[in-house]
């Protein structure tokens, strides 16, 4: 089976998205069925990185491979949202909205789908926030609509409106504000 970085299954207390609390705060425990490759800059991100607003200010370059689904290629959606809006010790906006593309053909990137909402650069003010990619294999070609709004998104509510399951791949990275110093502290 595929894991978050391409290696080796890894325990479930070694998982990033265990360690990271994805699994739990966003989506529940699921079965990793696709390869997530995110590039900023060029540069390819690993799950759990720290990376500065500069980093991360235009949308990355996304790869998704997993196979063909069932009566032809397979399509997926991606939600990208911040889950520690607007600070960790209060994320009262919970999750934050960054991107939703949908339609992204198996084997290219995301610039191939169709995008719902466009991709808003994270620019935490305080604390260290983890921004979260997840991504659902979609069982057909469907119109998904855009949220009213950006804040109090929730992934598993959206992935239940549109018929969507458990994810198939997701990963994220740390980011603080420019000037900010020290590293996220897992419980």
């Amino acid at each position: 089976p595929f894991t978050y970085s391409g290696q080796p299954a890894m325990s479930m207390s070694r998982d990033p998205l265990v360690v990271g609390n994805i699994v739990g705060d966003i989506v529940d425990s699921f079965p990793v069925s696709a390869l997530l490759r995110l590039l900023y800059g060029g540069r390819e991100m690993t799950c759990g990185s720290e990376l500065r607003p500069s980093q991360v200010a235009n949308e990355p370059t996304v790869h998704i491979t997993g196979g063909r689904a069932r009566g032809g290629a397979a399509l997926y959606t991606l939600v990208m949202v911040d889950p520690d809006s607007p600070s960790p010790s209060d994320p009262s906006n919970r999750e934050y909205l960054h991107w939703l593309v949908t339609d992204i053909p198996d084997g290219a990137g995301a610039n191939h789908g169709t995008v719902v909402v466009e991709y808003e650069s994270p620019r935490p003010l305080a604390g260290i926030h983890r921004f979260v990619f997840i991504v659902f294999r979609q069982m057909v070609c469907q119109t998904i609509y855009a949220p009213g709004w950006r804040a109090n998104f929730n992934t598993r509510d959206f992935a239940a409106c549109y018929s969507l399951g458990a994810p198939v791949a997701a990963a994220y990275f740390n980011c603080q504000r420019e000037g900010g110093c020290g590293g996220r502290r897992y419980r």
